[in-house]
């Protein structure tokens, strides 16, 4: 069967795990790879043996690129999504899909129009881990899910990352920065949210840099960086998040639990696709550790662009798709207007919770 042809746009470091998988998966073929910085580009082409690099409109222009991934900086996704569904190219962006609501409908409105697929990361929820955790729910281990709670809890970027400032910056901040793994996590194992609200801060209007790069440079805070939220789903669920970047410690929260009537699911970091999965039913004193159901416990970044691959083949919905990302980024905007206006903030779009994977797949095979 003739392989998907995948083109990569933006070569760099997130690229190399999205490289080495694809070039794993039987199904998908890493046609081509493009950067503004060609020297870039064709380094990556020699390391992980792609046959074409390019500039960005030659790889656009491609009659033979079926997905064109793009891995660019956020500010760009919206562009470089847009061109290549211009161009009758599926595509797959890493997470979020758009800094903007109104990027992200324009790109999901040029893809209806054009007959095309989106999908967007993260795909961790595809992992063995989360996956595990949504079997564990449909077969009624933790009864009817009544409540839920999400952590992500840190003290910010400028201790360690070369070039922090964006993370400071409109558009940055914990909530988009970490809030797609928790929130995607959640709706996946939950489903849609109807209804948020949110509280918000910046604690400290000013940071001071002390990664080895740019040590004693200060950065102006210009986004919340202390996120808490409550979300209302449409199964009945109420959730709890928050994300920060303003907190020393945090090591004794869970990632994310999901509370029901019978039990308590402790979910792994969203942020990976392995596990641990713990469980305590009513009848237990204990917590348990579960053995995966499914596969994909490594790092499988890619995993969602060979779903998409397998969702153009046998034409049905991809399971990371742009509906879903767009849904996550309504949410993450939703509680920073929730608490700029002091009301609640009632969700304007919706999408199916993905399906899940069935057990048993062979490695790389989905359908």
């Amino acid at each position: 069967m003739k392989k998907i042809r995948v083109g990569i746009v933006g070569c760099g470091k997130i690229s190399a795990i999205y490289f080495k998988n694809l070039n794993s998966f039987p199904a998908i073929e890493v046609a081509a790879c493009a950067d503004l910085d060609l020297t870039r580009a064709a380094a990556s082409a020699e390391e992980h043996g792609v046959p074409k690099a390019c500039s960005v409109p030659e790889l656009l222009a491609d009659p033979d690129i079926d997905i064109v991934l793009n891995l660019t900086i956020p500010a760009a996704h919206a562009s470089v999504c847009l061109q290549a569904i211009e161009a009758g190219k599926h595509v797959y962006v890493e997470k979020p899909l758009a800094v903007t609501r109104e990027e992200g409908q324009a790109i999901l409105a040029a893809a209806r129009e054009r007959g095309v697929l989106v999908g967007s990361a993260p795909d961790t929820f595809l992992g063995g881990g989360i996956q595990t955790c949504i079997k564990l729910i449909e077969d009624g281990w933790i009864g009817t899910p009544v409540a839920a709670t999400a952590f992500m809890m840190g003290r910010g970027h400028e201790h360690w990352h070369p070039d922090p400032e964006f993370y400071y910056a409109k558009g940055g901040g914990p909530m988009f920065d970490m809030g797609p793994y928790y929130l995607t996590a959640l709706v996946a194992i939950l489903g849609p949210i109807k209804r948020i609200t949110g509280s918000t801060k910046v604690t400290f209007p000013e940071r001071t840099i002390t990664s080895e790069k740019k040590f004693g440079q200060t950065i102006q805070v210009d986004t919340p960086t202390h996120v808490a939220g409550i979300m209302d789903f449409h199964n009945g669920a109420i959730g709890t998040i928050i994300t920060s970047f303003d907190i020393f410690g945090g090591a004794q929260l869970p990632r994310i639990e999901v509370y029901g009537s019978l039990g308590t699911l402790s979910v792994p970091d969203p942020n990976t696709f392995g596990g641990p999965v713990l469980l305590k039913r009513h009848d237990s004193k204990e917590w348990k550790e579960i053995p995966l159901t499914h596969g994909y416990a490594e790092n499988s970044r890619g995993l969602g662009v060979l779903d998409m691959a397998y969702a153009i083949r046998n034409e049905r919905i991809n399971r990371a798709n742009g509906e879903l990302a767009y849904h996550v980024l309504e949410a993450m905007h939703a509680f920073h207007d929730s608490s700029d206006e002091g009301r609640h903030y009632v969700m304007k779009s919706s999408c199916e919770r993905p399906a899940p994977f069935p057990q048993g797949l062979v490695r790389g095979v989905l359908d």
